[in-house]
């Protein structure tokens, strides 16, 4: 169409009005996987902002490692300005549980249960050549060969002991896992992408016998 000024505009067909008039289909917009029937696709963005930088953590400290973390919670190096909330009150306030030190096998399963009582989304930071893969210990009877065996583990920080920037950059790049996080992908759709019962349940406590049963 001509917008010279003082053009005479062409006149439209009755062909051209229908087409206009025909609505465009639009894709089907992708959902988030808990939220799918109140959260558009924009709300990813601003729920991946909000855990990016409101991560409380839960210091399991088994080891000298430990100690680098303390330090990375100091004023020198002040992890919290990357919006990381040291020493939660307990699991069930933590987002971020960072094992630093040796996993020996006698302390595995409470590792693994504390961790089950973290709530979604939750992620794990394995700090420390100890807890990656049993370090120098690795070939001990009592160690475990890494703390991802047996729970999931997020961001692995290399080192012994790795030193408080090493954890400060292992938290950027969980911090960057988590803005490209999709629920939908992290925990599906239907009853038939979820976790049964069983699989749910702990086989580290057994429990109490039902009344008037039998004890053994």
């Amino acid at each position: 169409m001509d917008v010279t000024p003082g053009a005479t505009p062409e006149p439209v067909t009755s062909e051209q009005a229908a087409a206009a008039a025909v609505p465009v289909p639009l894709p089907e917009p992708q959902r988030l996987g808990v939220l799918s029937r109140l959260a558009p696709e924009p709300m990813k963005v601003v729920l991946n902002w909000g855990r990016r930088y409101s991560l409380w953590v839960f210091n399991f400290g088994l080891a000298c490692c430990a100690i680098e973390f303390i330090a990375a919670s100091m004023a020198r190096h002040d992890f919290i300005r990357l919006g990381v909330i040291p020493f939660a009150p307990g699991p069930r306030q933590a987002d971020l549980m960072v094992v630093s030190g040796t996993v020996t096998d006698k302390m595995a399963p409470a590792v693994k249960r504390l961790y089950e009582q973290m709530p979604e989304p939750k992620y794990v930071i394995s700090f420390g050549a100890c807890s990656n893969c049993g370090g120098p210990y690795w070939d001990s009877y009592s160690v475990t060969k890494g703390v991802d065996q047996i729970i999931p583990v997020d961001v692995y920080v290399p080192g012994c002991p790795p030193r408080p920037e090493a954890l400060l950059q292992g938290i950027l790049k969980l911090q960057e896992k988590i803005a490209r996080e999709s629920l939908h992908e992290r925990y599906g759709y239907g009853a038939a992408a979820r976790p049964s019962t069983a699989a749910l349940r702990s086989g580290l406590v057994t429990p109490p016998p039902a009344p008037g049963g039998d004890a053994s």
